[in-house]
């Protein structure tokens, strides 16, 4: 199985500039495939899904070279599947929350080897259905969940408390054709003004898909309502964006592109 790398660029990288650290090889047991990577600034780890093996892997966050993660979430306990793609990570209430498909999965943050959630959200009410991205609040002790468009559906954002547990309906639904939705990868939150971020790629099957956009919402948001600000169009340069991430010290939003196959970084201080 060919073997994945994490590059850290300095804040400033420009083009064909190299990495300051690159982890990867054999040991570090990172795939082809990662789909998310959240970084826990108060313990300084880094989290990395790998969906093959069906694993959470935690590394230290000045991880390099072929190093191997100090922690390893994995067994038929964990109830992780194969679509195990993306993450978050709580470190006020020491939390890992996984998007599962129909569930979300909750397990401690110095969780390691094959335990079992701690909390699970699932069942008819809670609308989980093809969910495959999101974000913790711990300030507003929210969960926010991106679902995929299902039939004739557009794809939307459920917001859930952060402490529910089973077959639980969400607090707020956004989905809509004002929302201009028609479904998200990735997610990030900014809790201090209660922002939600989501990246909105256009039609899967599609390569340059018209109308892609990063979109932001408040958390306070419910029913079929446009995002407060977009950053899309041809100046944007965008042309697939899927991961999304926040540089609050330096007011900046940094969108990952999978069609460019570049990062684009853009001045926000509205938003912070």
């Amino acid at each position: 199985m060919a073997h994945a790398q994490i590059a850290a660029f300095a804040r400033l990288a420009g083009e064909n500039e190299q990495p300051v650290r690159l982890l990867a090889g054999q040991k570090t047991l990172l795939a082809r495939t990662m789909h998310d990577i959240r970084y826990d600034a108060v313990h300084d780890e880094m989290l990395v899904t790998n969906p093959f093996a069906k694993a959470i892997m935690t590394f230290r966050g000045g991880a390099d070279g072929e190093e191997a993660p100090i922690r390893i979430i994995q067994g038929p306990q964990t109830q992780l599947g194969s679509n195990t793609d993306r993450l978050d990570v709580d470190p006020v209430h020491d939390e890992i929350y996984i998007p599962n498909r129909n569930a979300i999965l909750v397990f401690p943050r110095e969780a390691e080897g094959d335990v079992a959630p701690i909390r699970i959200i699932q069942g008819p009410d809670t609308r989980l259905r093809r969910a495959g991205s999101l974000a913790v609040d711990p300030i507003n002790n929210l969960i926010v969940v991106g679902f995929s468009p299902f039939e004739n559906e557009r794809g939307g954002l459920l917001i859930f408390n952060r402490t529910d547990s089973g077959n639980v309906k969400p607090r707020a639904v956004i989905q809509g054709p004002k929302t201009e939705i028609h479904r998200i990868n990735q997610i990030q939150v900014y809790p201090p003004k209660g922002w939600i971020v989501a990246t909105q790629p256009g039609i899967i099957d599609e390569q340059e898909p018209e109308g892609v956009f990063i979109g932001v919402w408040s958390v306070n948001d419910n029913g079929d309502v446009p995002p407060r600000w977009k950053i899309g169009g041809p100046k944007s340069l965008m042309k697939k964006p899927r991961g999304v991430a926040l540089n609050p010290k330096h007011k900046e939003l940094i969108v990952a592109d999978m069609r460019l196959n570049s990062v684009l970084t853009y001045y926000f201080p509205e938003m912070f």
